[in-house]
């Protein structure tokens, strides 16, 4: 294996997407707070935040090569896009960043533990 597919038994392709994932998480912290945030509902923040941690600890799962972290980010997944359809705000670019991480975390389930 080459220095440039895989790091420490990781592939490159999923050490990439848990950097951007734990850079996504932190900028999903202003959001919680955010005055757009509240205006679409009280709920909202909160909902913001609880799915926030959920996918930071599911990068952190992806980063430890565990399949429970591709199986629940999947379903955190699904969940965003029925809450996201339900508010009327879905849009295919909602999906295209998330099917991006489950398809490679699919691809490398089987090297997962």
């Amino acid at each position: 294996m080459n220095e440039f597919t895989e790091t420490a038994g990781r592939p490159i392709a999923i050490t990439i997407i848990c950097v951007l994932g734990f850079i996504g998480a932190l900028l999903a912290v202003p959001m919680i707070f955010s005055p757009v945030a509240q205006q679409i509902g009280s709920w909202y923040p909160i909902y913001i935040g609880l799915t926030s941690l959920i996918g930071l600890v599911c990068m952190i799962g992806l980063w430890m090569m565990k399949k429970w972290a591709v199986y629940t980010y999947t379903g955190l997944v699904a969940l965003n896009q029925i809450v996201l359809l339900a508010m009327g705000l879905w849009s295919s670019m909602a999906l295209l960043m998330p099917a991006v991480v489950i398809f490679f975390g699919l691809k490398h389930v089987s090297k997962m533990s």
